[in-house]
């Protein structure tokens, strides 16, 4: 089953070209990691996805649908500066906002029980970044695309993130953009580099100049070039 298809998909603002026109697809199931530049239209791809912006040109399909077709089954995890942390809400309300029914599952699966009566703005930056996670995977999503969750905070809350993306495989179709190059090469199961065209590699083909921004086709033919290779 196809979750993305993407073909020759052209986004511009006022004129100007942010994306241009590319093709790809992603399976069902699969974890696909982001990556490319600032600027590059790594924003601007999630918000296609999720019918916050249509193509200029372009055939865009999730599961079949175009994204406002499908807009209940897709879940958002932003980055936590762009969420609002004064806003009077409990972490159990934060989760129950995906689904009160599945409220509990998730923040048990993320280790919140102990914390669900605190108020959303006292959480320290790996648990808040939790909850998040927890509300959008309480609405039962086929696709869930995060916005570099692990970003800044601790490195138990950034492992429990990670451990949970990756038991959920083959069952949710994940999205994930990042800058740790380790996490996607050891974790994801395709890349995706953005940087005005997008180009699909495996993560065996990533250059270890990507950890350095630059983000340019991978130096296959070049020895010693592969992170993790003698």
């Amino acid at each position: 089953m196809t979750a993305i298809d993407w073909k020759e998909v052209l986004f511009a603002y006022d004129g100007q070209p942010i994306l241009l026109p590319s093709s790809f697809s992603i399976p069902h199931g699969k974890w696909v990691g982001i990556m490319g530049p600032n600027g590059g239209g790594k924003t601007t791809l999630l918000k296609l996805l999720m019918g916050f912006l249509k193509p200029l040109k372009g055939h865009l399909r999730i599961y079949g649908k175009t994204p406002a077709e499908n807009y209940p089954n897709i879940s958002y995890v932003p980055q936590l500066l762009r969420f609002d942390r004064d806003f009077p809400i409990t972490l159990e309300e934060v989760v129950a906002l995906g689904s009160e029914e599945k409220r509990d599952l998730w923040i048990q699966e993320l280790g919140l029980d102990s914390h669900r009566k605190k108020r959303f703005g006292e959480l320290s930056g790996g648990l808040a970044q939790r909850t998040l996670l927890a509300r959008a995977l309480a609405s039962d999503p086929t696709l869930l695309l995060l916005d570099e969750p692990t970003a800044n905070i601790d490195p138990p809350s950034a492992a429990a993130i990670l451990n949970l993306l990756e038991s959920l495989k083959n069952k949710v179709t994940i999205l994930l953009v990042t800058h740790d190059v380790k996490t996607v090469i050891e974790r994801v199961d395709q890349i995706l580099s953005v940087q005005g065209k997008i180009q699909l590699y495996m993560p065996q083909e990533v250059c270890e100049h990507f950890a350095m921004g630059l983000y340019h086709t991978p130096l296959l033919d070049l020895p010693h070039s592969h992170w993790g290779q003698p």
